[in-house]
């Protein structure tokens, strides 16, 4: 694709993050909130249409890539009573709680139910989005987030379309904006270590401290909910950009630590919204500083690379 005074490069890219499946939960309990569901409570699947046309205000489209955990919801008391019948009539002997979860949804049968779930979109334990799929056949990727045996490290990755916020009765009383689904990924921090091509030099043991740290502090940073243009370029490294796992190894190898990460509009920006994330390593005896940036194209939903990471100078 032709740019503005940027032409893209071919970039080498961090493997598709499709290792385990994600994280499950039971109905919401939140502060203020009535911890059983209210009968009448309508349910996600009725908001589609809602989120077909809408802007943030000014008459753009709001874009979400974030990383949380996806987890399902009763959204009234008949669509948990239906599930507990369902549960009754599958094989669930010796299985946890959440793997009979995993067994029910699973099953074809009960596709009716898996429709039916409010699907939460959790960033750092704090419910924050509603995923609604824009295609009905994507219901299957929220079904592949409910891991049978979750993990701290476990990572859903949601792509979409930022929405209204939602009606109480919708979720049981959550009010948080919807998410119409586009795409999400599920796995766990150890698959996405392994799935990045690992320079020789590098021993794999440091190698993965290190990427896992990285990966942990851009995901950690501050209200990183991926629904600005800054957000979403840096989960989009996160999970796509080998060269800054690279590049983190090397540094800690010569003795620096990772001391900033900013995103600032690029000067080549023009008809394409282009970012620059730039990453700061300072010498821990020294204390001389080098910066390391990334150009990344974040006009459409799905933003992605467009120049390799290179060395950066203050202007």
């Amino acid at each position: 694709m032709e740019q503005n005074e940027v032409k893209e490069q071919p970039v080498n890219q961090a493997g598709d993050v499709n290792a385990s499946p994600a994280i499950v939960s039971a109905p919401a309990s939140r502060t203020g909130m009535a911890l059983s569901p209210q009968a009448g409570g309508g349910t996600c699947a009725t908001c589609g249409g809602a989120l077909e046309s809408y802007s943030n205000g000014t008459g753009m489209t709001s874009y979400i890539y974030a990383l949380g955990r996806v987890e399902p919801r009763f959204p009234s008391l008949g669509v948990e009573k239906e599930f507990a019948m369902a549960t009754g009539r599958a094989q669930t002997t010796g299985l946890t709680d959440r793997q009979a979860l995993h067994d029910v949804l699973s099953k074809p049968e009960n596709r009716y139910l898996v429709r039916q779930l409010c699907w939460v979109l959790t960033i750092e334990g704090l419910e924050t989005y509603i995923l609604q799929p824009r295609d009905p056949a994507d219901f299957s990727l929220l079904v592949a987030a409910l891991r049978p045996t979750p993990r701290p490290t476990d990572v859903d990755a949601v792509i979409g379309l930022r929405g209204p916020i939602a009606t109480p009765e919708m979720c049981n009383g959550l009010t948080v904006p919807m998410v119409l689904l586009d795409q999400m990924y599920s796995f766990d921090i150890d698959s996405l270590v392994k799935s990045i091509p690992r320079p020789k030099e590098i021993p794999e043991k440091e190698f993965a401290q290190v990427a896992e740290e990285l990966f942990m502090r851009i995901i950690q940073m501050a209200d990183n909910a991926g629904a600005t243009d800054e957000h979403r370029a840096l989960n989009l490294l996160a999970l796509r950009d080998r060269f800054i796992y690279a590049k983190a190894v090397e540094e800690v190898g010569a003795n620096s630590s990772l001391t900033a990460v900013e995103v600032r509009p690029s000067t080549l920006s023009g008809v394409r919204k282009i970012l620059e994330v730039i990453f700061s390593y300072t010498h821990r005896q020294t204390d001389v500083a080098e910066k390391f940036f990334v150009r990344v194209d974040v006009t459409e939903e799905f933003p992605f690379l467009v120049t390799k990471l290179s060395p950066y100078f203050d202007r």
